[in-house]
């Protein structure tokens, strides 16, 4: 029999429709109840944020980062290329020119020593993703956003519980994004949040957030009356969102040492792969932890990484690749300046993901790695039949 296991399967805790319940029949469900608060409080309380605000998205969250930091035309945002397309829509909706920045050679995240370059007159913000959940090297963009007085986003969508040194990701950047939908660590099916670390964007993101208006200072008896007082959009998610992403916060700690054990299991047997020069292991650097989002490899070329991926399939695994270069997208090839960007190009041909979810189990995860070194002792077989080499030492 061929074995069907999928890319992603959500996770339930068992509370999520009991809370989506009890938001129905509290008569208020719109949003910024009981469960959005109870969500913020768990947030604010667990990794320091300074200020929480769910989202429908967290690409709602980059919009109004971008809105809060008065995002115009004329202005430049520099960001990875190795990126969902959501980090740099949220900035060009406001008009601004997107500079896109290299990865590390190693690592998908965006490279630090290259960014200064890039910097001009009209620079106003670096836009950093931390890639399946591994922090960039804040101290090296901070000190470069702090000596050209730029405004730093942290895009985390897939970096929730994750840290760098001994500070959150999402907590070190002016402002944050986080992504709730049902492919990450902690769901609500759709969902996100913004984090405002810098105080002097507090007021004014909660205005955004709602419609533009003062309407949470009315109803906390600040104002005697709310009105439309800037710009902003119907960024919040009901209570039941809310509600369903509560169950989940207080199931992390489990839900994090399950994905922490089957990441685990993946690098383990697959590191003599590794060791053999025939596929790249995702690295973490000692400034960063691991919060077990995904499980990649990285194969020698586009054709190896297209032809795994069907061999899987035929085995029954869904195994994907990830991003496209965005400076090669076709929204934006005409836009970017030239320079070549092969670090991010490499993970684009050749960036593949494992299946990776709570409820994998142990005979369906070693069936994954039991194909992949299947896949590669055929092709290494094949290899040595005809003489011709399909490996590059690393």
């Amino acid at each position: 029999m061929i074995n069907h296991i999928g890319f992603n399967k959500p996770y339930l805790t068992g509370k999520e429709a009991h809370y989506m319940y009890q938001a129905v029949f509290s008569k208020k469900i719109s949003g910024n109840g009981l469960f959005t608060q109870k969500c913020h409080d768990f947030f604010k309380k667990k990794y320091g944020f300074h200020k929480c605000l769910l989202t429908t998205s967290c690409t709602d969250a980059l919009e109004m980062a971008a809105l809060l930091l008065n995002i115009e035309p004329g202005d430049e945002v520099i960001m990875p290329a190795y990126t969902f397309v959501s980090t740099a829509n949220a900035f060009v909706l406001r008009g601004a020119k997107i500079v896109f920045a290299d990865s590390y050679p190693d690592n998908p995240n965006i490279d630090p020593s290259g960014l200064e370059s890039l910097i001009n007159q009209n620079t106003k913000a670096i836009v950093v993703v931390h890639y399946a959940g591994i922090a960039c090297d804040m101290d090296a963009i901070m000190d470069i956003a702090n000596r050209h007085d730029l405004f730093v986003v942290e895009d985390a969508a897939q970096a929730i519980d994750s840290y760098y040194k001994d500070k959150p990701l999402g907590s070190i950047g002016h402002l944050a994004a986080f992504s709730f939908h049902e492919t990450k660590n902690i769901i609500s099916g759709e969902g996100g949040m913004l984090v405002i670390n810098d105080p002097q964007f507090a007021e004014r993101a909660e205005i955004i957030w709602e419609k533009g208006t003062n309407r949470s200072a009315f109803f906390r008896g600040e104002v005697d009356k709310y009105s439309w007082v800037d710009v902003g959009s119907s960024f919040l998610p009901s209570e039941i969102i809310a509600g369903f992403l509560f169950a989940q916060i207080e199931n992390l700690n489990d839900i994090q040492d399950k994905r922490k054990k089957i990441w685990n299991s993946y690098h383990n047997y697959l590191l003599s792969l590794e060791e053999e020069g025939l596929v790249n292991l995702p690295k973490i650097p000692d400034y960063a932890t691991n919060n077990a989002h995904m499980f990649y490899l990285i194969c020698n070329s586009i054709i190896e990484r297209e032809q795994l991926i069907k061999f899987l399939r035929n085995k029954g695994v869904y195994a994907v690749f990830h991003y496209l270069s965005l400076h090669k997208s076709p929204f934006y090839i005409d836009k970017h300046d030239n320079r070549s960007l092969p670090n991010c190009d490499h993970f684009a041909d050749c960036l593949v993901r494992l299946p990776f979810y709570y409820e994998l189990s142990e005979a369906d995860l070693s069936f994954i790695i039991r194909s992949v070194f299947m896949f590669y002792k055929e092709r290494k077989s094949t290899s040595i039949s005809n003489n011709t080499p399909q490996f590059r030492s690393k």
